[in-house]
């Protein structure tokens, strides 16, 4: 495969994964058009700017701004052969001290932006037959916890998304993944990537803890390596049949066999009811 032809698109590139991404595959010799919210932070987080890097300042959640960052990279590099829906940012609030405007705030971001690039990348991709869309969900994108609903809440949208998305462009020769990361020590839990409730409910003591655990106690300590996240995520896009979906970590590991743990033990518990929700012919 000649790198110096294949492009790949990415959000959220101005820090964390998107960052180290871009670098690698700069380095691999691939073209990269790569957004941000700040132009300026993201050209100097990068670095070594060459006509294979085209960064862009974009605003995800509205649909202008996207279609125009794609149309500039299409101009340069006349084909979108890999998406990558990075961009995102975590909250850690409980469902009632969460107001209205931070829940749609995220899901804007996490979901909707995802959707307006999506949408605007996908018709180039059809005309081509041919592409790759690797959506950054998490496995907090199996399973919830307290504190994380609204998060989680995101991402279990974006596993949805997914999986039908890939049934429906796999006639046009276009793959999709989900990327199930846990934990990854990147700069995520004490930058502007985490938000918290303004207005908290002293109540919650367990979800203040929660908070306070993940400024205090979580950083550094996280298994994943983004290093190799990002490779990964290359690797993925080097398969001639990638996964739907692939678990990164073993604490992402851990997590999901407790999921699929719980949901067995539930069904089987409750499958008396299940069935007897049945009209009497069917059972």
């Amino acid at each position: 495969m000649d790198n110096q032809r294949k492009t790949w698109f990415v959000t959220g590139a101005s820090q964390g994964i998107g960052l180290i991404l871009v670098k690698q595959l700069l380095a691999a010799g691939y073209n990269v058009a790569a957004t941000a919210r700040n132009l300026d932070t993201l050209r100097e987080a990068v670095g070594n700017e060459t006509s294979r890097f085209l960064p862009l300042q974009v605003d995800l959640v509205t649909e202008a701004s996207v279609g125009e960052a794609v149309s500039k990279a299409i101009g340069q590099f006349d084909a979108i052969d890999y998406l990558v829906n990075n961009a995102g940012f975590g909250l850690i609030g409980g469902i009632e001290e969460t107001a209205d405007a931070e829940v749609r705030t995220i899901f804007d971001v996490n979901v909707f932006g995802l959707l307006n690039v999506t949408r605007a990348v996908l018709p180039h991709m059809r005309a081509a037959g041919s592409g790759h869309i690797l959506n950054m969900s998490s496995v907090f994108g199996l399973i919830s916890g307290g504190g994380w609903g609204l998060y989680c809440g995101t991402k279990f949208a974006v596993e949805g998304i997914s999986e039908a998305l890939a049934q429906e462009v796999k006639p046009f020769g276009i793959h999709v993944t989900i990327a199930e990361p846990g934990y990854v020590r990147t700069n995520f839990l004490n930058s502007g990537s985490i938000a918290y409730p303004a207005h908290p409910i002293a109540a919650y003591e367990i979800l203040e803890e929660e908070r306070r655990k993940h400024r205090e106690d979580v950083p550094g300590t996280q298994v994943g390596d983004p290093e190799k996240v990002a490779a990964a995520i290359i690797q993925l896009g080097t398969m001639s049949e990638p996964p739907l979906r692939v678990l990164m970590g073993s604490d992402a590991l851990q997590y999901a066999n407790y999921k699929i743990q719980l949901l067995q033990e539930g069904i089987a518990a409750n499958k008396e009811m299940t069935l007897a929700t049945d009209f009497s012919q069917y059972r």
